[in-house]
C-alpha cells in the first residue's frame, strides 16, 4: 500500500475524532445519541473507497476500543463497545466498506443520486442492521420497539446521506481518490 493510502487512511481517523467533537444529541425512544460520525463514515466511504475507508474507520474504532476519548462526550473504552451502542460503533467500519464498494462498482456513472442510494445503504441501513439489534439486547429491551423507537434517526441520517453525497460529488469531479484499477 502506497505511503498516500496510509496519510489519508490516518486523515479519515482523524476527521472521525473531529467529528467526535460535535455534541451528541440524546433522542426520545432510544438509548443511543445522534451524533455526527456516521457523516465521517459516508465520506470515508465514498471518497476513499471500499478498503482504504473501511481500513481508515477501523483505525477509529480502534482508538475506541483502546480507551481513547473519540466519541462525543469524551467517551471510550469496551464499556462503550459493550453498551448500547457500541454495535453502531462496530458497525461503522463495515459500513465505510460498504459505501465504498457500492461506489467503486458505480464510479462510471457516479453522480448525486448514485452517490445518495450509496451512503443511504452503506452509511445508515448497514449501521442500523447491526446497531439496533445490538441496542435492543444491550439494554434489555424488544427488539420491536427498538426497532420502532430507532425512526427517530432518520430524519438527521437523511441530512449526513445528503451532505455526505454532496461532498463526494464534488470530490469526484476535483480531485478522484478512487483508483481507476477499481472502477
Amino acid at each position: 500500500m502506497p505511503s498516500k493510502d496510509f496519510a489519508r487512511i490516518a486523515l479519515f481517523a482523524a476527521i472521525m475524532v473531529v467529528l467526535g467533537l460535535f455534541p451528541l444529541i440524546e433522542l426520545p425512544l432510544v438509548p443511543a445519541p445522534f451524533t455526527a460520525q456516521t457523516l465521517g463514515v459516508m465520506l470515508a466511504g465514498s471518497i476513499l473507497g471500499a478498503r482504504r475507508g473501511g481500513l481508515a474507520i477501523l483505525l477509529f474504532v480502534v482508538l475506541v476500543v483502546i480507551g481513547l476519548p473519540v466519541l462525543p462526550g469524551g467517551r471510550g473504552g469496551l464499556s462503550v463497545i459493550l453498551g448500547t451502542t457500541g454495535g453502531f460503533v462496530l458497525a461503522y467500519p463495515v459500513g465505510a466498506f460498504v459505501v465504498g464498494l457500492l461506489t467503486e462498482r458505480l464510479w462510471k456513472r457516479y453522480n448525486l443520486g448514485w452517490a445518495l442510494l450509496c451512503n443511504a445503504v452503506g452509511g445508515a441501513l448497514v449501521l442500523y442492521a447491526i446497531g439496533i439489534p445490538w441496542m435492543s439486547v444491550a439494554a434489555d429491551l424488544p427488539f420491536g420497539p427498538t426497532l420502532v423507537g430507532s425512526a427517530v434517526f432518520l430524519p438527521g441520517d437523511a441530512v449526513k446521506v445528503v451532505i455526505a453525497s454532496l461532498a463526494a460529488v464534488a470530490v469526484r469531479r476535483a480531485y478522484p481518490l478512487i483508483d481507476a484499477d477499481r472502477r
